[in-house]
């Protein structure tokens, strides 16, 4: 279960990664209101939204660890509709987060057969919005371009029981304790390693079954003569076997991933547009005096869901706290002037605002170069490619580098939180 690319490039601030293993193995390892596999399954779509196959892959290995069932990789419409109906604010709060609304919850959580709980919805909301900025970081630091991860599509099958998260990376100041609990509860329901590799095979045998059956009917249907019918090849669908999830395990343990992303998410057109060229009638700037994370988010995420509310309120103050006087200082100013004209500006592009900040410093703060690479790394990292990460800022140190994409992980992940915890919020009112 190793973030492997991802945690060395953390590593280069290791109080920050210990805090961020620490609240990765909370949300996906430790008791919650979410059961373990569709945990699992809400990171792939969440990751899905961006096509960062890295996410993807390394979640659907620790899906079938976990006990889940492998036809659910075959695509959203193989899945309880419960989870299914997840897909909307998922959309949602992935491109344009403003547009979530108190209606948005009340339907998932109206009474039915597929309803969710508030506990539950907030575990899948703060899962979403975790997913969402760490494929940022995926993107923006180039760990999706890693060689046998993000660019091959594949990953290397671990041997369970023995291999804690925090071993990913020497670097990292995790706590023996931390690493004692990773290594005893071992992703809590995971499956030996030859009984993985069996559900993978088997459900690559039946995707091959099927692949056949689909052919053969072909044939017959050309035999019986090439009709209108015949031309539908224009438009693949989710629910065709071959467009899914086909894992297989070779002789070396490799697992290939999934080959067709798109089978994860739905209306795969939508995607971020600029705030301030929102339709008139769409929600109005999000003010932070009206709702903020220390006064109103922290407390409901907190009182829903036990102790991630402490969890990510370190995660936050720590990416604050870290040293950045050397690239303050190239920009000549301090280094909380700096690190908050980031953040700032990272909130303005999903309508948040704040009453007391001058936004005319952000263009005096952050060179142009800085500001297109924040911006698509924050709003469409499967847009950014490995050039971008070198060319911006050709003088600071790759520490430094990976400081912002810290800061846009944060700064995003909060931005998506604070959106759907005021809707909580409003439906609970």
């Amino acid at each position: 279960g190793r973030l492997e690319a991802v945690t060395q490039q953390m590593g280069y601030h290791p109080q920050y990664l210990d805090s961020f293993l620490k609240t990765q193995h909370y949300l996906m390892h430790m008791d919650g209101p979410l059961p373990f596999d569709c945990r699992h399954y809400i990171a792939i779509m969440a990751a899905a939204r961006h096509q960062c196959r890295y996410l993807v892959n390394l979640h659907v290995l620790q899906f079938l660890r976990a006990g889940g069932d492998p036809q659910w990789l075959r695509g959203l419409e193989f899945i309880p509709p419960k989870l299914r109906n997840l897909n909307e604010i998922n959309k949602i709060l992935a491109h344009r987060p403003w547009l979530i609304t108190k209606e948005h919850i009340e339907k998932l959580l109206k009474i039915s057969e597929w309803s969710w709980s508030l506990a539950e919805l907030v575990h899948a909301v703060v899962l979403l919005a975790h997913c969402h900025a760490l494929a940022s970081f995926v993107f923006g630091c180039g760990c999706e371009q890693d060689e046998g991860l993000g660019g091959q599509g594949s990953l290397k099958t671990l041997s369970l029981g023995n291999q804690c998260f925090c071993e990913a990376t020497a670097s990292n100041s995790c706590s023996q304790e931390l690493l004692c609990i990773n290594r005893k509860r071992s992703l809590d329901s995971c499956m030996e390693l030859d009984s993985l590799r069996e559900r993978m095979q088997r459900i690559h045998v039946e995707n091959e079954g099927r692949d056949e059956m689909r052919l053969l009917q072909q044939d017959r249907e050309e035999g019986e003569g090439r009709g209108a019918e015949g031309v539908q090849g224009g438009t693949e669908h989710c629910s065709d076997p071959s467009a899914g999830f086909s894992p297989f395990a070779d002789t070396d343990g490799e697992v290939t991933g999934a080959t067709n992303l798109a089978c994860y998410m739905q209306d795969p057109d939508f995607g971020y547009q600029d705030f301030a060229r929102r339709d008139e009638d769409q929600t109005q700037v999000f003010r932070v005096q009206d709702y903020s994370w220390e006064d109103h988010g922290f407390s409901l995420v907190n009182r829903l869901y036990s102790d991630i509310g402490h969890l990510l309120d370190e995660k936050f103050r720590m990416v604050d706290g870290l040293q950045s006087s050397a690239m303050a200082k190239r920009q000549g100013c301090e280094p909380s002037v700096f690190k908050r004209g980031i953040w700032n500006y990272i909130h303005c592009m999903f309508g948040i605002r704040y009453d007391d900040y001058d936004y005319a410093e952000v263009n005096q703060l952050l060179e142009r170069m800085l500001k297109v690479y924040i911006k698509t790394v924050t709003c469409y990292p499967e847009k950014t490619n490995s050039e971008m990460f070198d060319r911006f800022w050709k003088q600071f140190k790759h520490s430094e580098k990976v400081h912002v994409n810290l800061l846009i992980l944060e700064a995003r992940m909060q931005a998506e939180l604070l959106y759907a915890l005021q809707a909580i919020t409003q439906y609970m009112i």
